[in-house]
């Protein structure tokens, strides 16, 4: 049963992120007529609606104290991630804020030892992986051009990635007290919606229902908010329950490969020598940092 699990686990971590690294096409479309806080804003009240219709039983706490964790869940996960992440973008270059997000499995490795010890044992194989991986990944953003550094961007792109790693610990906790993934990730979503309100004044948003007569901006807000938010955060939250932080989150070094493999198939760029590399190491490193190649190693040599 336990291993049926764990198959679960990887499975629900591996279609989130296949899922999450298709979302720029949507996002990069609606953002000819969205501001990202709009986009932002109405991907996760939907998704909240879409929860609330597939499961509208109440979540019923057994103990006060835990609201704390959901409340901290919902400002990073849902407010802090998405709105550093995209200030991010609009002081430093996407190749910049892809790679540096992608060391958050990094982050959650080491918070979680700090503050989780003897939860999930961090080995040497994770150290490397996470190497190989950040290799392959800076393979495939960068693709040749130089490194350009931007230090407000950046700086905004590492603190989005460790607000993510404490997202990660806290779903962690979460998934431990027993509750349905739906009402947990429903509860997350409510608190983060309510974060963002204040954001809502300071970056000028706009209801304009008249913006989603366009069948294509319905289609794109309905991928993002049934599917990336909904769906792939009620799965993402079941895998660290079952798997924990560590191991979910260095699903996160595949998503740039999902993207580029989207943009050769949606946009039709052309894929090079060295993004296939970056493909070849990132995957290495995820079976590194998940202790694959070592784990089929030991078995042979049981075997021989």
């Amino acid at each position: 049963m336990a291993g049926d699990r764990n198959v679960q686990g990887h499975a629900a971590a591996l279609f989130t992120i296949l899922f999450w690294g298709t979302t720029f096409i949507s996002t990069k479309i609606l953002l000819k007529d969205f501001t990202p806080i709009e986009i932002l804003f109405f991907r996760f009240l939907l998704g909240l609606a879409a929860l609330t219709l597939a499961y509208p039983h109440r979540l019923k706490l057994k103990e006060r104290k835990q609201e704390i964790t959901f409340i901290f869940a919902g400002l990073c996960g849902v407010c802090l991630y998405y709105l550093l992440e995209n200030i991010a973008l609009t002081y430093t270059m996407a190749s910049n804020v892809g790679v540096i997000l992608s060391i958050a499995p990094f982050f959650t490795g080491i918070l979680t030892h700090i503050f989780m010890k003897g939860e999930e044992k961090l080995k040497a194989n994770f150290f490397i992986g996470f190497a190989v991986a950040l290799a392959g990944i800076c393979l495939i953003s960068f693709n040749g051009s130089s490194l350009k550094l931007n230090p407000m961007g950046d700086l905004l792109a590492v603190i989005a990635a460790l607000v993510w790693a404490f997202y990660s610990l806290l779903t962690k906790k979460i998934g431990s007290y027993g509750y349905s993934t739906i009402q947990t990730t429903r509860r997350i979503f409510i608190y983060g919606l309510v974060f963002m309100i204040p954001a809502l004044f300071i970056f000028d948003f706009q209801v304009k229902l008249s913006r989603f007569a366009d069948p294509v901006y319905v289609f794109n807000i309905l991928f993002l908010g049934l599917g990336a938010s909904a769906i792939c955060f009620v799965t993402w939250n079941f895998a660290v329950k079952v798997l924990g932080a560590v191991k979910t989150s260095v699903y996160i070094y595949i998503c740039p490969v999902v993207t580029v493999i989207t943009s050769v198939i949606v946009l039709h760029e052309k894929i090079t020598g060295l993004m296939l590399l970056g493909i070849v190491l990132t995957l290495a490193g995820l079976l590194l940092s998940e202790g694959r190649i070592g784990r089929k190693k030991e078995q042979r040599k049981k075997q021989q």
